[in-house]
């Protein structure tokens, strides 16, 4: 069982920064493909970002490319995203998520096998 627990949500104002980090309990996450999802009130649970175990390549949703980076550090067993120029439409719960050697559809919640508790991240205007 693989447990995951993110952390660096808050609340902030437009234009400004958050880092959220998520780390692995698990030997193996260089094995694990990572994604971010969000949940806003309303809307479905949508894909944000993701990033290979492979060759660390990494996927964005459109409405996020350009603005945030997804990053590993496969030593600290840890996944972050850098979001920067936040919006209030960015406002949601964070969630990361990890698949073991998946390689393809990591824009989609299938593949992955675990999922953590969430983060709430809330940009005012």
């Amino acid at each position: 069982q693989v447990q995951l627990v993110e952390s660096g949500g808050g609340l902030v104002q437009a234009g400004d920064s958050l880092r959220l980090s998520c780390t692995a309990s698990v030997r193996t996450f260089s094995s694990y493909a990572m994604g971010w999802f969000r949940h806003a009130p309303g809307n479905e649970r949508e894909f944000v970002a993701a990033i290979s175990w492979r060759d660390s390549k990494t996927y964005y949703a459109d409405s996020v490319k350009g603005r945030f980076t997804i990053s590993r550090d496969n030593s600290k067993n840890t996944v972050y995203l850098q979001m920067d120029s936040l919006k209030p439409e960015d406002t949601a719960v964070y969630y990361c998520a990890a698949g073991f050697r998946v390689l393809v559809n990591l824009f989609t919640d299938r593949p992955y096998d675990y999922w953590g508790q969430g983060t709430q991240v809330t940009v005012s205007s």
